[in-house]
């Protein structure tokens, strides 16, 4: 893969004829953020005019918030600079074929979400007794007193009554 630097987009679709097809556009933001809405805008455009390659960001943070504005915006990958030469090559490579990277470092820091979720799921179950929660379980999955009754080996009137 040949690879071409440009300061600015302007540059390039003044000497694009000079160079063959792109395959990928990596975007180096360093220090700025995608969360600024310049940065973001300017994202979108390249994303739109250039519909048919990926544009991947090259960026110095490795925030979820600046990783999911640069997906909202249209960008295809998104490299930390704090990865290897390696990974960042396999990254544009990985675009370049169709998938999307984000670094594996920020989707696992989002872990906490998704358990901190399920947490805030189970105090409800202090508010009912061990049957109550049982009963309540069952009626979200859409069952019948009697079903419910039966599976629970209770009557359905103490069924009824837990609801």
């Amino acid at each position: 893969m040949a690879v071409v630097a440009m300061d600015r987009i302007e540059e390039w679709r003044i000497k694009k004829e000079a160079y063959p097809r792109l395959a990928a556009i990596l975007f180096n933001l360093g220090g700025r953020k995608v969360t600024d809405q310049s940065i973001a805008e300017e994202v979108r455009m390249i994303s739109s005019e250039f519909s048919s390659v990926p544009v991947i960001l090259l960026a110095d943070t490795e925030d979820l918030t600046q990783i999911l504005t640069a997906l909202e915006s249209g960008a295809r990958g998104y490299i930390p600079t704090s990865v290897g030469i390696d990974v960042c090559v396999e990254a544009v490579n990985l675009a370049a074929a169709g998938g999307i990277f984000v670094p594996a470092s920020s989707v696992l820091s989002m872990r906490h979400l998704i358990d901190s979720g399920s947490r805030d799921a189970r105090p409800l179950t202090t508010m009912f007794t061990h049957r109550q929660a049982e009963v309540a379980q069952a009626l979200r999955r859409g069952k019948a007193n009697k079903i419910i009754a039966y599976e629970l080996n209770l009557r359905e009137s103490t069924v009824k009554v837990h609801i």
